[in-house]
């Protein structure tokens, strides 16, 4: 802040006369001395784009002075983390909420279609070719983990990465997800000839809520084995709050010298690696791709492989992972659409708006399943893979910019009052909609078993989802990963029980066999396949937890819980009838507030009664 002196001749300096005046509001005018330079600069931004609001309540100077100072301090930090600055976010407010008002169609003048994608069967001849060439390609990926959430919705309060994955062993899903990371970089690396020191990058976005719990969860377990250079943290700020249609900025309602703000969403990835330098840096080491994903999918790294495999052989500058998905079912759908001009993209389109853009240009049925028993428009997951050269292309034209927008809860049909601020929003997977026609973008669908578990519901929300569409939930996502490991391991050839249906939290699901690998043991089917002999068998109350590289299973009869702990180096074979009481699985109540959060959400726990642990 600047002394009495340096403010008046900022303003001065600036053209501002010191009284009269309808353009600068009275308080803030007596206030004028205060501030510096730049200060005025964005003072004079905020009344040009119609904000006087902001200081209406101003005392005389002397009075609050260092919040006022916050203020600008404030104001300063949301003008420069938005593309564009402050001017342009209430630009693009007000045109969006215009919009809004109004009723508008995004989709106005486009044409829905499918686009042209690969569709995968887990473990034919093209998916392990395609697995392979994604394993040789990944020393060429760096990874992009959106993670700015808390995970209160699913009724956790700490940060989602946290949470366990799966409890046989325990893991959290950020050690999984480094786990597979090194995994990759690993087996990609043994593809080469002569030394390879290839590190992968691995980048986390995180928010206000989850930086420094997200930095302590790594420092506490030593990044998890990656090392700490590897890992590349990127916060995103919060938005501006904004008040009313015409896109008064919102004062927080605990402190008037605050502007109220809320998340802008996981778009704001784009901008935050434009701006790191990352890009050019990985570019230059000879990166390829940039692979993007989020925070809870469990059973994601089973489908990494096979689809940047895809993006490599199909030359796609934006490949999005996809599901079969059943006609208005709650997930995108992956879509082209073809304007009346001409243009085309290829977009996830939200399963509310698909339904009736279907309908709206001639299919009277809209969002419909079609002969496969699926709707034609696959469902997208949320995991993009980028071409890195493109990508840089089309950074430099945006910023990073993310195509927006704005959802305000109306207090009536009139649509002039807000029940509460709101703000704009941004996805990161809107990000093909400003590319050019010419650019190749498709997907790549695998079956929603081995690619697609999320936990985002809390067990209230999970037991009301219409029976036969997924909960998406900790009950689900953990028993979703126990089902893939047992599927995987049949078409391997071993003999697997079939699962048990049981209902935890109003949720009835599927209970496996307790199957769990690291990803060192299994990264691919190729992998699994070389190291499972069809001689085996799994009893459906068994557990079996696989930690070491090489470890074979032949000839082993397992009817209870067995842990396999092996070094690298130590080559071992499981083998013969084992048989102990095992773990019994004890049903939780998600109210019993006498259990920890992460096991409450699930609905179940281990009774660890026996067990065979086996070290090598």
């Amino acid at each position: 802040m600047a002394s009495d002196g340096d403010g008046a001749a900022a303003v001065a300096a600036l053209g501002i006369s010191g009284g009269g005046g309808d353009d600068w509001a009275p308080p803030l005018r007596r206030n004028l001395p205060l501030l510096a330079p730049h200060e005025v600069k964005l003072a004079k931004l905020l009344l040009s784009e119609g904000q006087s609001h902001l200081f209406e309540h101003w005392p005389e100077p002397g009075v609050d002075d260092d919040k006022k100072r916050n203020f600008f301090d404030q104001v300063c930090r949301l003008n420069s983390s938005y593309p564009g600055g402050l001017a342009s976010y209430i630009q693009n407010a007000r045109k969006l909420l215009a919009d809004s008002k109004a009723g508008k169609n995004p989709y106005d003048g486009f044409s829905p279609s499918v686009p042209s994608g690969e569709v995968l069967t887990f473990g034919d001849d093209n998916f392990v070719s395609l697995e392979e060439a994604g394993v040789k390609e990944a020393r060429h990926a760096a990874f992009v983990l959106v993670a700015g959430g808390l995970g209160e919705r699913l009724g956790y309060k700490g940060i989602k990465v946290a949470l366990p994955r799966e409890t046989t062993t325990g893991k959290c899903f950020l050690q999984h997800y480094i786990e597979s990371i090194l995994a990759l970089q690993e087996a990609s690396c043994k593809l080469v000839e002569g030394e390879c020191n290839t590190k992968i990058p691995f980048v986390i976005m995180t928010s206000d809520d989850t930086n420094a719990l997200t930095v302590k969860l790594l420092e506490s377990n030593s990044y998890f084995g990656m090392e700490p250079s590897q890992v590349h943290i990127l916060k995103q700020e919060k938005v501006a709050c904004l008040a009313d249609n015409d896109a008064r900025l919102a004062l927080d309602p605990n402190d008037k010298y605050k502007i109220q703000t809320k998340p802008h969403g996981h778009g704001d990835v784009h901008a935050l690696l434009y701006s790191s330098g990352l890009l050019e840096q990985w570019k230059s080491t000879g990166r390829k791709w940039v692979l993007f994903f989020q925070d809870t999918n469990g059973l994601l790294f089973n489908a990494i492989p096979s689809a940047l495999g895809v993006s490599a052989t199909k030359g796609y500058n934006v490949n999005s992972l996809a599901v079969p998905r059943k006609a208005k079912e709650a997930i995108g759908g992956i879509t082209k659409l073809t304007h009346v001009d001409g243009r085309t993209m290829v977009i996830n389109v939200e399963y509310n708006q698909l339904d009736p853009l279907l309908r709206a240009t001639g299919h009277p049925d809209g969002d419909a399943n079609c002969e496969t028993g699926y709707s034609p428009y696959p469902g997208n997951i949320n995991q993009l893979i980028l071409e890195i050269g493109p990508y840089m292309e089309e950074l430099q034209k945006t910023h990073g910019a993310i195509s927006e927008f704005v959802n305000p809860k109306y207090t009536d049909s009139t649509k002039t009052a807000f029940k509460s601020s709101t703000r704009l929003e941004c996805m990161m997977q809107d990000y093909p909609k400003t590319l050019p026609p010419s650019a190749k973008v498709g997907f790549t669908v695998m079956d929603a078993w081995l690619a697609y578990a999320p936990v985002k519901n809390n067990p209230e929300d999970a037991a009301k989802v219409p029976k036969g569409n997924p909960y998406h939930s900790a009950t689900s996502g953990e028993m979703a990963i126990y089902r893939a490991n047992s599927l995987i391991l049949r078409k391997a050839g071993a003999q697997i029980a079939d699962p048990v249906i049981d209902t935890f939290n109003g949720q009835e699901v599927e209970v496996w066999p307790r199957i769990t690998w690291i990803p060192r043991w299994g990264l691919i089917f190729k992998d699994v396949k070389a190291k499972v002999h069809s001689n085996s068998s799994v009893s459906q109350r068994s557990a079996l937890v696989i930690n070491g590289k090489n470890i074979t299973i032949q000839g082993l009869s397992l009817d209870g819980t067995l842990i396999v702990n092996a070094k690298d180096e130590a080559k071992f074979n499981v083998t013969g009838h084992i048989e102990n009481k095992g773990w019994t699985i004890q049903h939780v109540d998600h109210k019993d507030t006498s259990e920890k959060e992460e096991i409450r959400i699930r609905g179940f726990k281990f009774n660890k009664v026996e067990q065979l642990e086996l070290n090598y």
